[in-house]
């Protein structure tokens, strides 16, 4: 009588679904941003059967890519990072979950002669990530610069020296009276000479734009003065955050960003 093979291995089939491997989530990741991380994952459970988990990613995905977008258009415009360092965390945010929730089945699947997919597919799928990435950043972009065009301007001068305040008109002129009462009380608004003011209000954050000389950049003396200023000025404000911008010859020209 034949000895009965007793290994069970011989038993399992060989999977015909392909998967991504780690390094694979990790490159495309890395090359395409959060959204193919989320679908490569997503495809990888629908292979070891597992939906609630396709689910979760999704949800998850899009969460944190939503979070990504916000972060980038809330970074202060004074403040560059390098555009490699997004990348560079979610590429290692995916590689973790993929390691700590995929690993043990990704490693089963290579063991029972399942295959992977090639890098023309990771570089095909990470290229239409890309550009659905960019595509989205920049209708965000594009909406609010369509939001900002809609705000009209007004104008209010005040003292015998006429000090100009321009504003939008997300803003009331109470508010602008408020804002000139402070200058005035902290000596800034003055006999000496015009002070030209720009007036933003972003969310409940007043985002006041002051036109300087160039030797504000230079001159400690005069920056620490805007420094005390814009602190005085924050006590009469408690509910709204103030922040100054100093400018030269041009309101995109920030020279020193004070909050």
């Amino acid at each position: 009588m034949e000895e009965i093979v007793s290994d069970k291995s011989v038993f399992e089939e060989i999977p015909t679904e392909k998967i991504y491997t780690e390094k694979a989530i990790r490159i495309g990741t890395f090359l395409g941003g959060p959204l193919v991380a989320g679908y490569f994952m997503a495809e990888n459970f629908k292979v070891f059967n597992d939906d609630e988990k396709v689910k979760k990613t999704w949800i998850i995905t899009i969460l944190f890519t939503l979070l990504v977008f916000g972060l980038i258009f809330l970074i202060p415009e004074n403040i560059n990072i390098p555009n490699i360092i997004f990348p560079i965390i979610y590429m290692g945010i995916a590689g973790y979950f993929t390691k700590k929730y995929q690993e043990k089945n990704i490693n089963e699947h290579t063991q029972n002669g399942g295959e992977h997919y090639n890098g023309w597919r990771i570089a095909g799928i990470s290229f239409i990530g890309c550009m659905v990435t960019v595509a989205i950043l920049l209708g965000i972009s594009f909406a609010n610069e369509a939001a900002n065009g809609n705000l009209t301007e007004s104008t209010k001068t005040y003292g015998p020296l006429n000090h100009e305040i321009v504003y939008q008109n997300n803003i009331n002129e109470n508010e602008v009276d408020k804002i000139a009462k402070a200058f005035t009380d902290e000596t800034f608004f003055d006999d000496s000479f015009t002070k030209y003011i720009y007036l933003e209000k972003i969310d409940t954050n007043y985002e006041i734009s002051i036109s300087c000389n160039e030797s504000i950049s230079s001159d400690p003396v005069a920056y620490s003065s805007f420094i005390e200023l814009r602190k005085n000025m924050q006590k009469d404000f408690p509910d709204n955050k103030i922040i100054f911008k100093l400018v030269v010859n041009d309101l995109d020209n920030v020279v020193k960003r004070i909050e």
